[in-house]
């Protein structure tokens, strides 16, 4: 219990709203071995005076800033270079984690021996009330699976760097979350799925997830243009896709 430091990554990007909400249920976490890596991508609200507060009381809040606006995949990656731990975890500005989250995670994945993780999630409204809509994550699930089924919440994800080694995510502008467990699975047999929602997926009306017809793009792209799947497979997961992202909504 508590043996393994895990390293907690954030972008962070005009986040004042709802990024205390954040650190406070990282704080709270069971599980107390973390740092949390909040990567500023040049906000311009107050996120880094908010920011600040918090490290003046705890050690484990750490705050990067980047020299300019680069997009989330370049603030995930300036985190996971800088991060110390065994474990890297991730988890949005605006998502909440269950107390007992990195407890479960990482004591499933030692006693299991499993380098890569994730958890069922809840969706929230933008106000922070939970609804009775769980996104459940399969018990285990593998490239094929994925790319018919991008049930991989980021915020979720736990990965242990002694059995997948290091990695970053692909350099796109969307979608480069679950790029990166496709190039992840293609290396390792399954991710494996806690079916216990964990984390709270905030509902922003205007965050890039919300808007559905560019995350259809988002998953086309991720397809042909990083995964080099030709047209006919991609047509034919797509649709798998499609229905299982229409699931997860009703």
């Amino acid at each position: 219990m508590n043996e393994y430091l895990v390293s907690i990554v954030t972008p962070v990007y005009n986040a004042a709203r709802f990024v205390s909400d954040t650190i406070d249920s990282i704080q709270n976490q069971t599980y107390k071995n973390w740092e949390l890596l909040l990567v500023d991508d040049c906000s311009k609200d107050e996120s880094y005076e908010i920011i600040n507060e918090y490290m003046k009381n705890d050690t484990r809040v750490k705050y990067i800033k980047l020299e300019q606006n680069s997009g989330a995949a370049v603030s995930r990656n300036t985190g996971i270079k800088n991060a110390k731990g065994r474990f890297v975890a991730f988890v949005d500005s605006d998502d909440l984690w269950e107390p007992q989250k990195l407890e479960k995670q990482i004591n499933y994945m030692i006693d299991k021996k499993v380098g890569f993780t994730f958890t069922s999630y809840r969706y929230m409204k933008e106000d922070g009330s939970k609804t009775n809509k769980i996104a459940k994550a399969p018990t285990k699930i593998n490239y094929n699976g994925l790319l018919k089924n991008t049930i991989i919440g980021c915020s979720t994800v736990v990965l242990d760097r002694e059995i997948i080694g290091d990695f970053t995510m692909p350099l796109v502008k969307k979608g480069q979350d679950t790029a990166t467990w496709l190039m992840i699975l293609r290396n390792q047999d399954y991710a494996y799925g806690i079916d216990e929602a964990l984390v709270n997926y905030r509902l922003v009306g205007n965050s890039l997830s919300s808007n559905k017809f560019k995350a259809l793009k988002r998953t086309w792209n991720t397809y042909r243009n990083v995964e080099n799947i030709g047209f006919f497979k991609s047509s034919y997961v797509f649709c798998f896709y499609v229905y299982n992202a229409i699931k997860k909504r009703i």
